[in-house]
C-alpha cells in the first residue's frame, strides 16, 4: 500500500511503514500509553523523545491484517475487502504523509492529515479497481467511500467534526475530480492524476483555498 500511495503521487519516502507496524493492543498500550485508543482498529501515534524527537509508530490491528491476507485488495478489491482496504490504507496513509512533509520540514495539521487520507483511500481504490477491472471506472465507489460510512464514537466533539469535516471536504473534491476527469465524454486519467498530485504537495491552508474553489 505504501507503494502504490508512493507511486500514485510520485512522493518515495526513505522509511518503510513495515518497520514501524504493530499489530498487537497490549504493545501499543506498551509503547504509547494513554495515547491507545481501545476502539480503534487503525492508529498513528506519535511520542515525543528527548531533545526534540519523535518516535513514529503505526498500529494496524492483527485481525484486519489476517483478513487482508487472505483477501488481498491488490489482487482483487470488492465490497468484501473494501472495509479492510481502507482502514489500513488509512493508517499507511498517514504515516506516509507524516514522513513525506517531516522530511520537509512541514508542520502538519490532524485536519490535513485526516482530508489526505480520505483522499488517499478513493483514489488508491479507484486506481486498483480501474486496472483490475479491465479499465471500467467504478462508478458506485464514490458513494460507498464517502456516503454509506458511519463514524467510530470519538472522545470529545472537536475530533468527530474533524473527521466529518474531512469526509466532507473530500467527498466534494473527488467528486469535482470524478465528473471533469473520469466520468466526462473523454476521460483523461493523465489531468485526474495531475490535480491529485498538486492537492498532495500543498499545506493545509492551500487544500482548504483549493477545496472551495472545487465545491
Amino acid at each position: 500500500m505504501q507503494t502504490l500511495l508512493a507511486q500514485l503521487y510520485d512522493a518515495p519516502v526513505c522509511e518503510d511503514v513495515q518497520d514501524f507496524v504493530l499489530s498487537d493492543r497490549h504493545r501499543l498500550r506498551a509503547a504509547v500509553g494513554e495515547q491507545a485508543e481501545p476502539t480503534a482498529d487503525e492508529q498513528v501515534y506519535v511520542v515525543e523523545e528527548g531533545q526534540g524527537g519523535v518516535r513514529l509508530g503505526l498500529f494496524i490491528d492483527s485481525d484486519v491484517l489476517e483478513r487482508l491476507t487472505h483477501r488481498d485488495p491488490l489482487e482483487a478489491l470488492d465490497d468484501g475487502n473494501l472495509p479492510d482496504f481502507c482502514t489500513a490504507l488509512e493508517g499507511v496513509s498517514h504515516f506516509h504523509y507524516l514522513v513525506w512533509s517531516l522530511a520537509r520540514g512541514r508542520s502538519v495539521s490532524l485536519l490535513e492529515l485526516e482530508l489526505q487520507a480520505e483522499v488517499d483511500k478513493y483514489a488508491t481504490a479507484v486506481a486498483l479497481m480501474t486496472r483490475q477491472q479491465d479499465g471500467r471506472f467504478p462508478g458506485a465507489l464514490h458513494a460507498r467511500l464517502f456516503h454509506a460510512v458511519s463514524f467510530l464514537p470519538q472522545p470529545d466533539e472537536i475530533s468527530r467534526k474533524r473527521y466529518e469535516e474531512a469526509n466532507r471536504h473530500a467527498a466534494r473534491f473527488c467528486r469535482s475530480l470524478e465528473e471533469r476527469f473520469l466520468r466526462a465524454r473523454r476521460q483523461r486519467p493523465e489531468l485526474w492524476l495531475a490535480e491529485l498530485r498538486q492537492f498532495f504537495r500543498r499545506g493545509h491552508q492551500e487544500k482548504i483555498r483549493q477545496l472551495a474553489v472545487s465545491g
